[in-house]
């Protein structure tokens, strides 16, 4: 894709969806805490109109404010997205069978990391980067199993969950049965 396309393509979003549309798109695709400034950059849309959406995306519990630092911040509600993401599974026609070995696999790798790399946990394989003589393709590969240890650490959670709790995020279908 070429600059001008890629440009086109920005203004083409921007005439086709409103500031508070795109606030809320960028908002709900964070996936690290980022400032008012940050989101309307990236919505391209002024800094006021920017955090009236955000304050109504907190109270509606979408986002979460972390105020304790020198700038605001807005991040997903984690725990909203875990349980989003455990409803997912339940609903996607796995059985809890196969959930189970898609569990017992990603527990199974970072076994073999902890056993290949003697350690016991993603930053424990960052830091070996300081302490190892690496070459520059190791140090890339310990960077990106670090990544993917972490990543899968949390899907165990959202998998257990999802596991646990088979029964209480079956759809519920009788709806009329439930109110009488």
């Amino acid at each position: 894709m070429t600059e001008d396309e890629s440009n086109s393509d920005e203004s083409l979003m921007k005439r086709q969806t409103t500031g508070e549309d795109r606030v809320r798109m960028v908002a709900r695709q964070l996936s690290e805490p980022r400032t008012v400034n940050w989101i309307a950059s990236e919505a391209g849309w002024s800094h006021e109109p920017t955090k009236r959406v955000l304050g109504r995306l907190v109270d509606d519990g979408i986002l979460h404010r972390d105020e304790s630092g020198t700038h605001t911040t807005y991040s997903p509600d984690y725990r909203r997205q875990a349980m989003q993401e455990a409803m997912r599974l339940r609903d996607s026609g796995h059985t809890v069978e196969e959930l189970t070995d898609r569990l017992t696999g990603m527990k199974a790798q970072i076994r073999d990391w902890e056993d290949e790399f003697d350690l016991e946990s993603p930053n424990q394989l960052r830091g070996s980067l300081a302490t190892d003589d690496l070459d520059t393709d190791e140090e890339n590969r310990r960077r990106e199993i670090a990544r993917e240890w972490e990543h899968l650490q949390r899907r165990i959670q959202i998998v257990g969950f999802a596991i646990r709790e088979w029964d209480f995020l079956a759809p519920t279908t009788d709806s009329a049965g439930a109110s009488s």
